[in-house]
């Protein structure tokens, strides 16, 4: 199992596979026993299970036994902070460019005023 600093380094660790995040998009929509998750996807059991002990490992989700029946369910708290960090991110990214073109504005009025 790989450590990371912090809980944000493993939600994306464990986002950056489309399996996995194939898997978190079906469990927002409801919980869902191993065996259904594992359907769409092409590959054995055991791989699939590697998939989601990455997901567990990082707290994105948790799963429960009840007799035979593993469920699994998404934290929503923690896909929320990582949702946090990107939109603080993207906050930033449009305040840069809006800035940008505040300032290609302003220089395109002054060189259109030295035109004449």
């Amino acid at each position: 199992m790989e450590t990371y600093k912090t809980p944000l380094d493993a939600a994306f660790h464990a986002l950056s596979d489309p399996t996995r995040r194939e898997v978190v998009s079906r469990l927002t929509r409801s919980p869902a026993p191993v065996k259904e998750l594992a359907a769409p996807f092409a590959m054995g059991l055991p791989a699939f299970l590697k998939h989601l002990r990455v997901l567990e490992d990082s707290g994105l989700i948790t799963t429960e036994k009840t007799g035979r029946i593993r469920t699994c369910r998404v934290r929503v708290e923690r896909l929320a902070q990582a949702e946090s960090w990107l939109s603080e991110q993207r906050a930033h990214w449009l305040a840069m460019t809006d800035r940008l073109a505040s300032y290609v504005e302003t220089k395109m009025q002054e060189d259109d005023g030295n035109d004449g």
